[in-house]
């Protein structure tokens, strides 16, 4: 009688749910083109393996090469032509000070004739309109230069969206071949994140409000993880039930299925 009462106490204190669930990665991720380009490489034999830094596809990036080298010949040839400027300014500068000393010095003269005078004003606006013409050039030779820059950081945007690599992911699907013709958008591969590994389970609304105090076990073992993600709202595809996600160590093999028991004590 008391075995009984002892076995029911603990049935009653220590209450578990099974579920199965698939170990799958953290995440997969479908990679789209940010850019219309031909297809070059594509590394077939890199699918199911770890990626390393290289690229495991390769866009046309041979225009925007091109272009990169141009623009970068012409930053460097404006800007010699700003610094030409700056000194060009500075001399006018220099010229300008003499001329309004000069003219403030003759204007209130009686023996200069008005003729005289008028041939100072007109030469100090003179060079007051190449030393506003020079700033103005320079200027313009700062937004073109700016310009310039700014086409060559989206060129280098372009050339490294065309080199697709995922150091420590998987690939694991590529979805295009060398040849093919991309436009922005188009699906190039699935990669997946396997450094850590994620269960799913559905859970019915009774569950839900204590699910995140429960313990954890696994293929009966009991483990230290605790459910990281719960949805409040029912899933569209398992009516009624409401999925939790357990984020767990990345296995030596994905994909297999273990049983999960969620221990409320």
């Amino acid at each position: 009688m008391k075995a009984l009462l002892l076995l029911t106490f603990l049935l009653l204190s220590l209450d578990a749910k099974e579920y199965y669930a698939k170990v799958e990665p953290y995440e997969i991720l479908t990679i789209s083109s940010n850019v219309q380009a031909q297809v070059l490489i594509t590394k077939e034999h890199e699918e199911g393996k770890v990626l390393s830094k290289k690229a495991y596809i390769v866009l046309d990036d041979t225009l925007d090469k091109i272009e990169q080298k141009q623009l970068k010949e012409k930053i460097v040839s404006f800007n010699k032509t700003l610094t030409f400027n700056k000194e060009m300014l500075k001399n006018y500068e220099a010229i300008l000070e003499k001329k309004k000393v000069n003219y403030d010095r003759v204007k209130s003269l009686k023996i200069k004739s008005d003729v005289e005078k008028d041939k100072e004003f007109y030469d100090l606006v003179t060079s007051q309109n190449q030393y506003l013409s020079t700033l103005k050039e320079i200027e313009n030779l700062n937004i073109q230069i700016n310009d310039l820059k700014l086409r060559s950081a989206q060129l280098s945007k372009s050339i490294q969206d065309k080199h697709l690599s995922a150091p420590g992911y998987i690939l694991y699907k590529l979805m295009v071949k060398p040849g093919q013709v991309v436009s922005m958008g188009t699906p190039l591969a699935e990669i997946a994140d396997i450094r850590k590994a994620k269960l799913t389970l559905y859970l019915s609304s009774n569950e839900m409000g204590n699910a995140k105090n429960a313990k954890i076990k696994i293929d009966g073992k009991m483990s230290s993880y605790k459910i990281d993600q719960l949805w409040n709202i029912a899933d569209s595809q398992h009516l009624s039930s409401f999925k939790a996600q357990i984020i767990i160590d990345a296995p030596k093999q994905f994909s297999s299925l273990v049983k999960v028991e969620l221990v409320y004590e």
